[in-house]
């Protein structure tokens, strides 16, 4: 009977979507995925010192061609592949400098193991993803749930995101 008990306790108590969750903002405050409900959002772990870094480019021309019909592109920093710069100043700068970004950054997060960030510990357990590497792709729908995943090799411009994030905002 105390088994039982605890596994309804524990099925009524898991997040039911991302928009359960807030990221520590760069800007300062807090991300609330919750602010985006209604949003379709992409979650992508980045680094700043990264073969895919270019890839920036590309999550801006998304948020820029779809920022309007309600799209947000999220940019979650992470060392946890040993390739970001060592401050959230450096990588805003970086960041801008080099690319001209303008979406929004959580400050530095990990993505994956015991230390992973809450959004990311769910995303596993819900949808057995984990970041392989820097700049993995969560697509969420308007309601907080994973769409679809994408890998480092994926540009954030290429058929299948823009495909699956069309299909959304349809």
């Amino acid at each position: 009977m105390r088994i039982y008990l605890w596994m309804i306790f524990m099925i009524t108590t898991l997040p039911v979507s991302a928009a359960e969750f807030s990221f520590d903002s760069m800007e300062g405050g807090r991300l609330s995925l919750s602010d985006f409900k209604g949003s379709a959002v992409l979650i992508v772990n980045t680094a700043s010192r990264c073969g895919f870094t270019s890839q920036y480019d590309g999550l801006q021309t998304l948020y820029d061609k779809y920022q309007d019909k309600g799209l947000l592109v999220l940019a979650v920093p992470s060392n946890d592949f040993r390739q970001e710069l060592g401050d959230e100043k450096k990588i805003k700068q970086f960041c801008e400098i080099n690319f001209n970004l303008n979406v929004p950054m959580t400050t530095i997060t990990h993505v994956k193991g015991s230390n992973a960030h809450p959004f990311y510990r769910w995303i596993k357990e819900e949808y057995g993803f984990v970041p392989s590497w820097n700049f993995n792709k969560i697509l969420l729908d308007q309601d907080g749930h994973m769409v679809d995943s994408f890998g480092s090799l994926t540009r954030p411009t290429g058929w299948r995101i823009t495909k699956s994030i069309e299909a959304l905002l349809n």
